[in-house]
């Protein structure tokens, strides 16, 4: 008797043990089944669907780049051109200090300017200016003084204006240095009182 006792708790740990083996290894394989569906098995087409649809997309791709290539040839498309090479020049500044002021012609209004004149020739063109500026300054407000209120009015009047200026100043340089070289005359102020 003492020999069946001690038989029956084996095969009872033995028999849990093989029993928890077997449900846990079916329970393994169901769970990989599972996974395997949701991944691998889905809903899957009739390959006469599938051809249906490549076919579909191919058109929508023949559309699409059939449409492009009718805009691009109304031109409503941008194109980028090239841009030439061409050879620029530096534009060099100088700024008068202070302000011009003058009666004007016939009239007792007067003129109060702010200049600025540029060049595209070298430094030397402005170390002449800076060099001359008193006698540049007698010139401008000379010129200035030769002008009536109608003459300045508007913007061919100041137009005008700097024409002449620049002019008279480019004739004093050609005095004082036998080169000119002013290009353009500009206002940074421009007051008539």
């Amino acid at each position: 008797m003492a020999d069946e006792e001690n038989n029956e708790p084996k095969k009872r740990g033995g028999l849990v043990k093989i029993l928890l083996f077997a449900f846990g290894g079916i329970a393994l394989i169901g769970i990989g089944l599972g996974v395997g569906f949701v991944l691998f098995g889905g809903a899957q087409l009739d390959p006469s669907e599938e051809i249906e649809q490549i076919i579909e997309r191919k058109m929508e791709e023949a559309d699409a780049k059939k449409i492009a290539e009718e805009e691009a040839a109304k031109g409503d498309s941008k194109v980028a051109k090239e841009t030439p090479e061409v050879e620029t020049f530096v534009t060099t500044y100088f700024e008068f200090p202070g302000t011009f002021t003058t009666n004007l012609l016939n009239s007792r209004k007067f003129l109060q300017v702010g200049l600025g004149v540029s060049t595209q020739y070298d430094d030397t063109v402005m170390g002449n200016v800076e060099g001359h500026q008193l006698a540049l300054r007698s010139e401008i407000l000379n010129t200035m003084s030769e002008f009536s209120e109608a003459d300045v009015q508007g913007k061919t009047g100041r137009e005008a204006l700097a024409i002449a200026l620049r002019d008279s100043i480019n004739l004093k340089l050609v005095d004082l240095e036998d080169f000119g070289g002013i290009q353009e005359v500009h206002f940074t102020s421009f007051v008539l009182q």
